[in-house]
Order: structure tokens, then sequence, then C-alpha cells
């Protein structure tokens, strides 16, 4: 594993009110022989919006929008748009994120799903699809879409704390058969809750899907499962010890130390890179070959 020498590769401007105080948690695609980013970014006013930026090679940032390409539209995000992640699926891009609003003087927070077409996408238009609520009053984050259907349905990872949950879906819109399929650890790393990170990478040996795993203590850290290919819930491998766990300042200190938070991966040419916010505070990737996150024969 090798974290990026120049890491945070995005970190907040001040200049801009929307993404003045901390820029993190970021999805991840690769179309058009570059790599996209949707960032979470908070500001003056402590709202989440998402902002776009975009590298040739992965690592350095080529070009970033000065405004938001994603932001709250109705009541229940109105308190921000939340860790999104990506999914290609024909010829659209279907963004899974966190919805926060406030019910009775209390944060709630619930999936949310939208989508747009890639050719918008690449061209910058960012004119989004209507906005869903898979689980309208469940309160429930962390989700990830499978990048092709299963058994003809769509899947579906969540977090309803602590465990790991998957539901499945004809059509993106209705969602059912939620269950738990993955729960914390005792005496491990991830003992207190797990979720999905980015989009599940399919393989020969199985679906790859790196997940964060939370420690009594509070650190955020990142393992990796593998999963049969033709039922995603059966998991065939699970790291024993994290694949990234807070060690260096900009993971250790922040607007909440401790944290590797991933929403993001993509493979290229054998090697998988990992966005992660560090801290809550700044973005930053590390790289794996392939064979580092599976399991030993």
């Amino acid at each position: 594993m090798r974290r990026f020498q120049d890491n945070p590769i995005l970190q907040p401007i001040a200049s801009n009110p929307w993404e003045s105080k901390e820029v993190f948690n970021a999805a991840a695609i690769g179309v058009g022989k570059r790599v996209h980013i949707l960032y979470r970014a908070i500001g003056n006013d402590g709202i989440s919006r998402i902002g776009y930026a975009v590298s040739s090679d992965g690592y350095i940032i080529d070009e970033r929008s000065p405004v938001p390409v994603f932001e709250p539209h109705n009541k229940a995000e109105d308190y921000g748009c939340e860790d999104p992640r990506l999914t290609l699926i024909g010829d659209q891009i279907v963004m899974a994120y966190t919805a926060l609003s406030e019910i009775d003087h209390e944060q709630f927070y619930q999936i949310s799903l939208t989508s747009i077409a890639v050719n918008d996408f690449l061209s910058k238009q960012w004119k989004w699809n209507e906005q869903l609520l898979p689980f309208r009053g469940i309160r429930n984050k962390d989700a990830v879409i499978f990048p092709k259907k299963i058994g003809g349905k769509y899947v579906m990872f969540h977090r309803i704390e602590p465990d790991m949950c998957v539901a499945y879906s004809d059509d993106l819109r209705r969602w059912y058969d939620i269950r738990s399929f993955m729960r914390p650890r005792t005496k491990s790393w991830d003992c207190w809750k797990v979720g999905a990170a980015g989009t599940p990478i399919e393989l020969n040996e199985g679906w790859l899907l790196i997940y964060h795993g939370v420690s009594f203590e509070k650190v955020y850290s990142l393992g990796v499962i593998v999963l049969d290919r033709d039922n995603p819930e059966t998991i065939l491998y699970r790291s024993e010890t994290p694949i990234l766990t807070p060690v260096t300042d900009y993971e250790r200190f922040g607007k909440v130390p401790n944290v590797v938070f991933s929403c993001g991966n993509v493979l290229i040419n054998d090697e998988v890179l990992v966005y992660y916010g560090g801290a809550d505070s700044v973005m930053c990737v590390a790289t794996y070959e392939l064979n580092e996150l599976m399991p030993k024969k």
C-alpha cells in the first residue's frame, strides 16, 4: 500500500464559502479516460454540498469546479448532501448519498438516490434527475449500488447501524428484501459498526468491496471483503487486519480525529486507487496492488 506522497489531494478553499471548512469523503469513477471525483464539502453555513474535481492519472487534480455540482434540493436534505458514491449503469451514472435533515430538533439522515446521463456528466451539464428516497423515514446511510444486475436484480449495500445490509430492486426505485449480511466483530478493529466504502469491483474471484470499520475507541479504518459473484450476501473472505488505518497527521488530526473514510475507488491497470477523507477534513488517495487485497492462496 502506498499513500500518495502529495496527500492531501484536495483541501478547503477559504475564498469559496461553500467549501471553506472541510473537503472530504469523495466518490470516484473512471469515465472517458479520466478519474472524476465528487467530494463532500462544508462551508461557512455548515451545510454539505457536492463538489467536482477531475484527474488524468488519478492523483494530480487537473481541474476543480469553483461552484457546487449538487446541493440540497428538498426538505429531506436541507441540512446537507453527504458522502456520495457513484455507479455507472448503462448510459447513466447513479449517485447514492446521505440526505441530512432535522426532525424534532434532531439531525435525521437517510439514503437518497439520483442519476445523470453520462454525456451530461462528461460535458459538465449537471442535469441531475429526480431525487428518490428508497427507505423513506429509516435512519440509514453509506449506500452503494453494484455496477451490474445480479440474478436479474439491482443490488444495494447500505448501513443500518451497526450492520452492513443489502437490498434488491428491479428498477432502481422500489427496493425490497432488506436484511443484514455482515456484522461487527467482537474484539476487533471493526467491533462497533461496519459499512460499505466505494463501488464493488468485479473480478474472476468474486466482488471486491472495501469497507469501513469502527472500533469502540471511534477509530475509523478500512478493510476488504470478497463476495460471491452470484450471491453478494456470501462473504468468501474478510480481512483480519485493516488495509488502512489513521497514522499520518492528516488522518489523525482534524474535525473528527482518527478517521480514514472512503466513498470511492477505481481500478487502473491492476492497481486499486482508494479515495478517502482524512479526519473529516481533507481528501487523500492510497494505492494498492490488486493482489495485496485478495486472500493469499
